[in-house]
């Protein structure tokens, strides 16, 4: 297992060890270039069946919105849409990217709301996961100035998975 500073990386890359799902770690400290385009790179490759899945992982907290607060932060950076649609085409049809959101749930009273957990290093997370080309066909702006979008609740609603239920058998 690679040494991870974040968090969120190392418990999903600590899940997909667990699980026996083959994957690769990638090295992030250097961007690529292709065809004089600099691409960020993925978090991982993960053998996902039918596709070979490249994810980039967006750790978040659940909820967020102070105490009473219950929304679901799926904000990525434009960059990560586009370099993840770039790789997509690159690598070719057999190969599909995915943004996973790991939530920490900050507060078991939440944990009813995710029943598929795991826990890592005292901590509780829930992975989802959504479709990058899907998240990118509905996706908003949400900062112009930071290059941030999201989508709207009910389209990520509408999208995201559960991790377990993300891939097949």
């Amino acid at each position: 297992m690679a040494i991870r500073s974040n968090h969120y990386d190392a418990a999903f890359e600590a899940y997909l060890v667990a699980t026996g799902r083959p994957f690769v770690a990638i090295d992030e400290t250097r961007r690529a270039q292709l065809a004089g385009v600099s691409l960020k790179s993925m978090d991982f490759i993960v053998d996902g069946g039918e596709h070979r899945l490249l994810l980039d992982v967006k750790g978040r907290r659940f909820p967020t919105g102070g105490l009473t607060g219950t929304r679901w932060e799926c904000w990525a950076d434009m960059d990560d849409v586009e370099s993840l649609l770039r790789w997509e085409a690159v690598f070719g049809n057999q190969f599909r990217a995915a943004f996973v959101f790991a939530y920490e749930l900050v507060d078991p009273r939440w944990h009813a709301w995710h029943p598929q957990r795991w826990e890592f290093r005292g901590r509780t997370y829930a992975f989802y996961a959504v479709w990058v080309r899907d998240y990118a066909d509905v996706m908003r702006t949400r900062s112009p100035r930071w290059e941030t979008v999201a989508l709207p609740t009910r389209e990520y609603a509408r999208l995201r998975l559960p991790w377990e239920e993300f891939l097949p058998a």
